[in-house]
Order: C-alpha cells, then structure tokens, then sequence
C-alpha cells in the first residue's frame, strides 16, 4: 500500500473535506480525489461519504482510520531514523583507547555527545596493538592509539607523549645512573605492551637495567603504590592527569622516550558516522 494514500485517507478525515485536504498536500482537488478512489478499490469500500457539509467517514473509514494513523507514523519514524543513520547522527559507534589517550578520549566523546546526542558510543580500554588488530577487522571504527599505526591505516596525530620518573621526591641529576639497577613499579607488559616497549628501548639507549620491585594490571594502582611509598615507576608523563597529588612526575629529555599519540581508522568502507567523529576529534583535539 502505498504512503501517499494513506496520506491522502488521514488528510481529508483531518480535514473533513477535500478541499483543505487537497491543500494541506498540496495536491489539485481531482487529484486528491483520484488518490481516494484507488484507496478505497484496493481496499474494497468506499471511506468517505461526500455531502454538503464535507467528507463524513464511512463505518469503514472510521474502522481503519487508527491503524493508517499507526502505519504512517511508523514510516514517519523508519525515514527519520534512515536519515539519521544515513548522515551519521544516529547508530553504534566503537572505540578503543589506551594509556596514553586516557584523557585524549573521553574529552572527544563527550564532544561527540554534545553534537549527536542519538549515537551510542562503547568505549573500551585496551592495548594499541589490539586496538589497530580490531580496527583492521571493522570491529572498531577508531582507536586512541600509540602511532605509527601502519600503512594500511589512517591516522592523525594529536599530542606527543613522553617517559616520566614517578616517585615521591624530586629525581636527582643523572637520572640514568639513577634509574640503572634501581627496582620499579611497573605495569604488566600484558597490560600496556606499548609503554614496556618503551621503557625497553630507553633502557637500551641508556645502557641501564632497572628491576621490578612490583608489577600490576593498572596504571592507576602503579601510581597509587608510588604514592604509598612502595617505590618509583616509569610512567607515561600523560599520567600526571590521573597522579595523586603527592606524585611527581619527571619527564625525561631523551628521544627514545618519546612517541605520538593519536587516531587510527580505516580508509575504506568510511562511513558518515566515523566522518563526524574525525570531525569532532579535529575541531576539538587537534592542536593549533
């Protein structure tokens, strides 16, 4: 059955005639009543009963008068939504994020929030490698990652990141010397892969090898523990976000310490809904 008829059937019972009705659609009257007449054989029965006064409905009419209502309504939302979802303002939208994007992330969330407020967002913690793993299967749209993602990805840069020293007291100069043999907190290579890479190759560079005095799943818990006292950690210097106040961080001026941080998604299929989220992530993160 056609949309346009049932339009035409709740128009004139609106309007209790053709006149207005023809109108209100913007129609010429005869073909308003030609959309009528093919309702009413589709349907078997006359709808109306035309008289002086305008259009009266007819015991069938008003029979099935609630249901049209029903049906229009019901298109009415399907091509709302369809549009929606077609310009990206409404749908599922996946991201990851990981420990140097764990203040980067949830400030372009709750951006994207603001401006399409009909899209659900899941937003999940997990390493970069996993990440750009699952972003290469479309099972996220785009990661919060450490770059460089890899050649058959997309990426842009947001911010650089770099090792810090966290402990309790100031680092003394010679932190080299400070760190080599000294026993850390650390997070689990299981957990933040990225950042025990890095801590690797700055170890590497410098010719030191600090041990571990303790190790945990959570970045936060490696903070709280230096905070405690237990002993001091490398940490990416983003972390000063998330620190108790009784943390210091010292960055460290070394290049092997330092790395981007920023987006991954993929170039091809780039549907509306990840296009307005690169938008946001570049009005809002993106530096000047």
């Amino acid at each position: 059955m056609e949309h346009r008829l049932l339009q035409a059937f709740a128009a004139v019972a609106d309007h209790r005639g053709f006149g207005l009705a023809a109108q209100h659609l913007m129609l010429s009257q005869p073909a308003l009543t030609k959309q009528i007449q093919a309702l009413e054989r589709e349907l078997g029965g006359r709808l109306f009963t035309r008289g002086r006064h305008g259009a009266t409905l007819t015991t069938l009419g008003e029979a099935l008068l609630p249901q049209a209502r029903d049906l229009l309504s019901s298109t009415n939302e399907f091509t709302r939504r369809a549009h929606q979802l077609a310009r990206g303002e409404a749908g599922q939208l996946t991201l990851g994020f990981g420990l140097s994007s764990i203040e980067l992330a949830p400030r372009a969330v709750a951006a994207f929030r603001r401006r399409y407020p009909q899209v659900h967002i899941s937003l999940e913690d997990m390493p970069s490698t996993t990440q750009l793993d699952r972003i290469r299967s479309g099972d996220l749209h785009v990661g919060f990652v450490r770059l460089p993602a890899g050649g058959d990805l997309r990426q842009q840069v947001l911010r650089r990141d770099r090792l810090a020293v966290a402990d309790t007291t100031p680092i003394p100069a010679g932190i080299a010397d400070w760190l080599n043999g000294r026993r850390l907190v650390r997070l689990a290579r299981a957990k933040g892969p990225g950042l025990a890479e890095q801590i690797d190759q700055l170890c590497t560079a410098w010719h030191i090898r600090p041990g571990t005095l303790y190790e945990t799943h959570d970045l936060q818990t490696v903070l709280a523990m230096v905070a405690a006292g237990v002993g001091p950690a490398l940490v990416p210097a983003s972390a000063t976000n998330i620190a108790p106040p009784t943390v210091i961080l010292t960055a460290l001026e070394e290049p092997a310490a330092v790395w981007d941080v920023g987006i991954a998604w993929r170039p091809t299929p780039r549907t509306a809904l990840t296009t307005n989220f690169l938008t946001v992530v570049r009005d809002e993160l993106t530096p000047a």
